[in-house]
């Protein structure tokens, strides 16, 4: 039987459910995998929180370069998160010649592409399932299951903290700021949630995915980004009367006119599949010209199942020989000639507060029209009051021209104030 030895760099939340999955299923992987699996050292400067999890003390270090020297090591999984030391780290590995197996998407993001040309130097293995969805297997999916497929959409629930809050803002009818600081209670926000809040680790995440589904590297500055800290919870409750569900979205489009990337907020009908992911549960879905939808759903975060995923690529690279690489030119930027969509396509979600007068919606309706922007749904809120929320949804348009259209809106003398602007998602 093949034996492979493990260092784990970090035994934090998830190092340490990793730790524990390869330790208690040591028998059963050698049972269905063929492989025994032992971790042989581990990077932690807390040594009492590594013997407390039952490792020897003296497969215990605080110094990377022994770490790596260690002959016994065959696969380094890194899993401090940020940039640095872990690049540092990681790079020292694949140098040696170690395959490395990774759940920073913020580090592989941003220099992927480093990774991967020391991996190819020394032929070592690069693994980064848990950087994506945690122990939804979108990667192995978008690698091993959808070669078949032109892959022309790609949609998701990519961040549990941010669904958390928008399932309970929803639920409730409760405040961001109220719900954000019950998340914090209870460990779903960091006591700085502006990575997950702003849409930072579902951007990270979205580059990705969308290079793999899309065979072209799509660059971090190429993803539109916009957070949840603006959503009221008006609009959410708004948008249930018309039908609709919010979600944080990351969407990946790949079409005629070019790759199309955002994170952000967006409403989608209460009848599609993502509307039901709840709570910290995260969800993609796919579209491919041949198999046609397929969603991949699961938990998004947490020690175990983040761990799955790490596992799961540590027992693939300990019973595969070949190594695959990117299928694209992996670079700093995208490949010449490569366009993306930045003036993209969407139905929008207006709230504006507008005066009690005769002609009022008739000019902002002359407005929108002047943009080529149509109404679908019209909503007007409130009797016998000076100022009136009204809430419409547009046909399907452009991006720059409801941006437009919206500074011309706040400009008239009737309209009080845009309040809200909400992309819709059919």
């Amino acid at each position: 039987m093949k034996s492979v030895g493990v260092a784990i760099l970090g035994l934090g939340v998830v190092g340490g459910g990793t730790y524990k999955i390869l330790r208690d299923h040591r028998e059963y992987f050698q049972r269905t995998q063929g492989v025994d699996i032992t971790v042989e050292s581990v990077l932690e400067i807390n040594k009492e929180k590594a013997l407390a999890l039952g490792i020897e003390e003296g497969k215990i270090s605080d110094n990377i370069a022994e770490v790596i020297s260690n002959p016994n090591v065959d696969i380094v999984v890194e899993v401090i998160g940020g940039v640095e030391p872990a690049k540092s780290f990681v790079l020292a590995a694949l140098h040696s010649g170690k395959t490395v197996v990774t759940s920073n998407k913020e580090l592989f993001c941003k220099y992927w592409h480093e990774l991967e040309k020391a991996a190819k130097r020394t032929n070592a293995g690069l693994y980064f399932e848990a950087s994506c969805v945690s122990g939804v297997p979108i990667i192995r999916t978008l690698i091993d299951g959808m070669q078949a497929n032109v892959i022309e959409n790609l949609t998701g629930i990519i961040n549990g903290t941010t669904n958390y809050i928008l399932t309970r803002m929803s639920r409730e009818g409760s405040g961001y700021e109220e719900v954000l600081k019950e998340a914090q209670r209870l460990g779903y926000a960091e006591a700085d949630p502006a990575a997950d809040v702003e849409g930072y680790d579902a951007a990270y995440k979205l580059s990705i995915l969308s290079s793999l589904a899309f065979h072209t590297k799509v660059p971090l500055d190429k993803v539109y980004r916009e957070g949840i800290t603006d959503i009221r919870p008006q609009d959410i409750a708004y948008g249930q009367e018309l039908g609709y569900v919010l979600k944080l979205l990351a969407i990946g489009k790949n079409g005629q006119n070019g790759i199309e990337v955002r994170v952000h907020p967006a409403f989608i009908r209460k009848e599609h599949p993502l509307a039901a992911v709840s709570d910290s549960f995260n969800a993609v879905f796919l579209k491919g010209d041949s198999v046609g939808d397929i969603m991949l759903y699961g938990r998004g975060a947490g020690a175990l199942p983040t761990g799955s995923a790490i596992v799961s690529d540590v027992i693939y690279a300990a019973t595969h020989n070949d190594i695959k690489y990117t299928t694209f030119k992996n670079s700093a930027q995208a490949e010449a000639g490569v366009k993306f969509v930045n003036d993209f396509r969407s139905r929008y979600y207006i709230r504006f507060t507008a005066k009690d007068k005769a002609g009022a919606l008739a000019k902002v309706a002359g407005v929108l029209a002047k943009y080529g922007i149509s109404i679908v749904d019209l909503i007007q809120k409130g009797e016998d009051c000076e100022d009136i929320p009204v809430i419409l949804i547009t046909h399907e348009t452009n991006e720059y021209a409801v941006r437009r259209a919206l500074d011309k809106v706040a400009a008239l003398d009737d309209v009080v104030s845009v309040d809200s602007v909400i992309r819709v998602e059919v």
